[in-house]
């Protein structure tokens, strides 16, 4: 076998026999120990090993993997990532519970730290804004309550959950569905950078893994593998994020839901959730106390309080109050209000600069 100062060499060497899944993986550690006697046991030995193929064996004795084992370690060096092994101390004690564990995580920035709980918080790539909005906060508030965030970093309630945590000056861990040195999609790249900087990206896949569809099923289980429970904010019925709640299920962990508007094809999957018995939260509190977690709540210590107001004359009053969480477009405004649509404009503009509501576009307009 090729020799290397890096002890990973053998890890990575296993990882790289064909058709050898994470599971099997797990039992000829647990049979062998480490890589180094599994390479140097029989071939009868191996073969009785559950899930190892005749053909699976005779490529481990004969050390035939596919691949070069010295360029990836080369090449994660370059990238300024490293490689944790399931029996590194740093290896996060929670994935090593679920059935099939990734044997070597691809892991930049810092270690995840075993002494912090962790929540994922995951759900569509096509959010509305009131999806994004509650996601920031909720995950905000369990930033300033010590909480960890973990999720996908996709497009959408995943990015505004990583953001809401490093708002709160949490840490937080972005799990990939393609190689350490592939940022995806390629507009995350300021939030891959924050991330590697105040916490952790993570992937199981090798350099160069492309982030193609049917990995992202696969990343799922260590995001639920990573908590201690996991919140769906906006799913349809054929989200992936429902992969991931069932997912957690299977592995024991607690599954919570934020509903949304019964309107909102949106969150029908969530809807669904709930109608499951998944725990219904509108906060980071509902969480805690779903998880049985005692971290009081404190307005003056988090700074948390809702946005004061600046004064507000009588008829900017009535709009503010006609709006909420969920985008309304002018018209029902002009008709909500019962006012001049002229004077419904001037209001929502004096109200916008005021810093107070937020137009979106197709005249939409919100707190």
């Amino acid at each position: 076998m090729k020799k290397s100062s890096d002890s990973k060499f053998r890890w990575l060497a296993l990882k790289m026999i064909p058709n050898l899944g994470n599971t099997t993986y797990k039992r000829l550690l647990d049979r062998f120990g480490d890589p180094a006697n599994v390479f140097a046991a029989k071939l009868n030995d191996l073969i009785e090993v559950e899930g190892v193929r005749v053909e699976t064996a005779r490529r481990i004795v004969s050390k035939a993997w596919e691949g070069n084992p010295e360029d990836e370690l080369v090449g994660l060096q370059k990238s300024g990532a490293k490689l944790i092994t399931i029996s590194d101390s740093s290896y996060p004690k929670e994935l090593r519970e679920i059935h099939d564990p990734p044997p070597l995580l691809y892991l930049k920035g810092s270690d995840i730290p075993h002494s912090r709980t962790m929540v994922s918080v995951v759900g569509s790539r096509n959010p509305s804004h009131y999806g994004l909005k509650i996601t920031e906060e909720i995950c905000q508030g369990l930033a300033i309550r010590n909480i960890a965030v973990v999720s996908g970093m996709a497009r959408g309630i995943d990015s505004a959950a990583h953001w809401g945590c490093l708002r709160g000056h949490g840490f937080t861990v972005a799990v990939l569905g393609s190689g350490i040195d592939i940022i995806y999609p390629e507009s995350n790249s300021k939030l891959f950078n924050n991330i590697v900087e105040k916490g952790t990206v993570i992937t199981e896949f090798p350099l160069g893994t492309p982030p193609e569809a049917k990995n992202f099923p696969i990343r799922n289980r260590i995001i639920s593998g990573l908590s201690k429970g996991v919140v769906v904010v906006e799913a349809s019925k054929r989200s992936g994020s429902l992969i991931t709640a069932s997912l957690a299920l299977e592995q024991g962990r607690e599954v919570l839901a934020v509903p949304g508007s019964i309107e909102s094809f949106k969150s029908t999957g969530t809807h669904l959730l709930i109608k499951q018995g998944a725990k219904l939260v509108e906060n980071a509190d509902d969480i805690l106390e779903e998880l049985g977690l005692n971290y009081p709540y404190s307005q003056e210590i988090t700074g948390s309080k809702k946005m004061a107001l600046p004064p507000l004359e009588e008829d900017e009053k009535t709009i503010y109050d006609t709006l909420g969480d969920y985008p309304i477009h002018i018209d029902q405004i002009v008709r909500y209000s019962k006012m001049d649509a002229s004077r419904v404009a001037g209001l929502l503009t004096g109200l916008e600069l005021k810093g107070v509501i937020k137009q979106l576009p197709g005249k939409m307009f919100v707190r």
